[in-house]
């Protein structure tokens, strides 16, 4: 197929929607390569960047996936408290426990109501920061 404009969106909502499949059965693999093909025709996916977080969480490269989902949370303008959640508990495993800290703060500032970050994330890296 030819590529058009009008059909840039759907092609992308596809490459991404077969790349989660692909997640959920355990083909990284391939869902990568999807959402790399997304990425080159639109660098600021902030879902292909998340599911690339996915993909290295899932590998346990905690370093990388936390590069991930920090583009997807710079793209998503640091309002989302799901990619906020996973960059925190990234960093953590990364043992950058200020940056983690630093997260939990910008999210509970936008849902004070989001306890779970507070307990599991902030918690944690606040007493490995302490001596």
């Amino acid at each position: 197929m030819n590529d058009k404009i009008e059909d840039a969106n759907e092609f992308e909502r596809s490459y991404l929607m077969l790349a989660d499949i692909y997640v959920g059965r355990g083909k990284f693999d391939l869902a990568q390569d999807l959402c790399k093909k997304c990425l080159s025709f639109n660098k600021s996916c902030s879902k292909a960047w998340e599911l690339m977080g996915v993909i290295m969480e899932k590998e346990q490269s905690y370093k990388d996936a936390a590069e991930c989902y920090e583009k997807s949370w710079k793209f998503e303008h640091e309002a989302s408290a799901t990619i906020g959640f996973k960059l925190a508990f990234n960093y953590l495993k990364a043992r950058k426990y200020v940056e983690a800290i630093d997260i939990c703060n910008k999210v509970l500032a936008l849902y004070p109501a989001y306890p779970k970050i507070r307990k599991e994330i902030m918690e944690k890296a606040m007493s490995l920061l302490r001596p």
